[in-house]
């Protein structure tokens, strides 16, 4: 399960040749809610849009029911779920911008966050679903999941999550396979592309985030000072 990433750098955009850059900022680590860009097929042409992480936002989820997750929905089951079904089976895929994504490692005993990027250390992109927000204005939001895969058996993704947890994966998706992924026109041609990326064409690394610096409560003199 990836519940953060490091977005691809505005400068490096142009490594998406066919899809435009983004017109608006985006910050460069990406958490649950965070705005991020996007890239989904509009019509006949492609769009870069602005998009919050997580199919269904924390304000959309009504007060009276507990808040649950969807940074990431399972391939199994996304048909089936409410979250995703919709998105999914109107083939509303996009693909997610990323330099490198984030999980824990329990090797040590304890969790470790480690950075997971390709081996040549260039930019991707990895599968996800969008879906549409109506607002006041008419002028739709848009949020996005990840995508993800089993990935018990592979020799890098498998080492991530606690030991008694199933592995799972993103599905990175190829340059060469970025318009073929929007432009799927079956969900069965869609599953033919949730695959697990070969080992050997990534690297990974500990990356434990730095310490927090403490906050220091303002003295009795500062204190005043502020009255």
């Amino acid at each position: 399960m990836c519940t953060s990433y490091e977005t691809n750098e505005y400068r490096k955009f142009e490594a998406f040749t066919i899809f435009s850059k983004p017109e608006f900022a985006f910050k460069r680590e990406i958490y649950k809610d965070y705005p991020a860009a996007i890239i989904r097929r509009r019509e006949e042409s492609w769009s870069t849009d602005l998009a919050t992480f997580g199919m269904v936002p924390r304000e959309r989820i009504p007060p009276h029911v507990k808040v649950y997750d969807t940074m990431n929905a399972r391939a199994e089951s996304i048909g089936e779920k409410r979250s995703f079904s919709t998105a999914w089976k109107n083939l509303q895929l996009c693909l997610v911008p990323c330099e490198a994504f984030f999980e824990p490692n329990y090797e040590t005993g304890k969790a470790v966050r480690w950075r997971i990027a390709l081996a040549d250390q260039q930019p991707t992109a990895i599968a996800g679903l969008w879906r549409a927000w109506e607002e006041p204005n008419g002028v739709p939001t848009f949020s996005f999941t990840m995508l993800t895969v089993n990935a018990d058996t592979h020799p890098l993704m498998s080492r991530f999550h606690k030991p008694d947890a199933e592995k799972r994966s993103v599905v990175i998706i190829r340059p060469n396979e970025y318009a073929d992924w929007l432009s799927c026109k079956s969900t069965d041609e869609a599953w033919s592309f949730l695959q697990l990326y070969p080992a050997d064409e990534m690297y990974a690394e500990p990356f434990p985030l730095p310490p927090r610096t403490p906050r220091v409560k303002p003295s009795d003199d500062a204190q005043q000072a502020l009255i």
